[in-house]
């Protein structure tokens, strides 16, 4: 596969019912905190992502045309085309797949929490109370996706508010919608040049910044920026380490001839 994927979310299609929510957690195997009730929890606008969260549906009250309605927002890992995240993780624990996910590999992690600062989205979330933590986030389904399936999430909306394919497809398609409604949709599609572009794509008819979207993200690939700063990461674990070692060594030196000194000192008769 050498086309990227990704999905295109129309805002205006989407009831709240939080089926791809559910999808998510099924097929992850996410288990809810034992205050969760086991029901669906009906979108929210407090509702955010967490360690066994990929996939929320929030609710947004905005006013159009002069009165009040209500936008429910699909929120997950963006899946940027150029990860700051990847970028900044020097253990090669979060990499871009060539299909389009970009997914965390714990076995290489080393908990050092960089990638949580880089992404511009926050979406990576950290298992405190964990004794060996990982860096959880959606995976975008990336097992299914390198079988030609689509992700659970858009697998079961049953309103068609998730469009599932190639990116350059689906940023024609966006095109299309918004210059057949031009009086409906706001004119910009999140995602087409945020950061660099992101798999996932969203058309909305009201103003993204009402719904909880960041409005200022560059357009420059973020990667641009963090590796100036990260790249020296490496560096300096290796030389906090020799620091580190070097000052054992000679603590445990000056405690070696301590105890020789006492050894040998000359006994008092008295």
């Amino acid at each position: 596969m050498t086309n990227k994927m990704g999905a295109l979310v129309d805002i205006t299609k989407c009831i709240g019912c939080g089926s791809c929510a559910v999808a998510c957690s099924l097929y992850n195997g996410l288990k809810p905190e034992p205050k969760q009730e086991s029901k669906m929890e009906p979108a929210s606008e407090n509702v955010e992502l967490a360690v066994n969260r990929w996939t929320v549906v929030q609710s947004h009250k905005v006013k159009k045309n002069g009165g009040g309605i209500r936008r429910f927002v699909k929120r997950q890992c963006f899946h940027c085309q150029e990860p700051a995240c990847a970028s900044a993780c020097f253990a090669k624990a979060m990499q871009k797949t060539p299909a389009g996910p970009v997914v965390y590999n714990e076995n290489l992690c080393v908990g050092c929490r960089y990638c949580m600062i880089a992404c511009p989205f926050e979406v990576l979330k950290f298992e405190w109370n964990k004794p060996f933590p990982r860096v959880l986030k959606c995976q975008m389904c990336s097992a299914r996706v390198a079988e030609s399936q689509m992700p659970a999430c858009a697998s079961v909306c049953p309103t068609g508010a998730i469009t599932y394919g190639e990116r350059e497809k689906l940023v024609e398609e966006a095109k299309k919608r918004l210059a057949d409604k031009p009086n409906f949709y706001i004119d910009h599609i999140y995602g087409l040049n945020e950061v660099g572009g992101t798999s996932w794509l969203y058309i909305s008819d009201v103003p993204f910044g009402e719904l909880g979207f960041r409005t200022d993200a560059p357009e420059k690939a973020l990667p641009d920026y963090t590796w100036e700063v990260l790249r020296w990461t490496p560096a300096i674990f290796v030389g906090w380490g020799a620091i580190l070692t070097g000052l054992y060594l000679y603590s445990k030196r000056r405690a070696t001839a301590h105890d020789e000194e006492e050894m040998y000192a000359p006994v008092d008769p008295d």
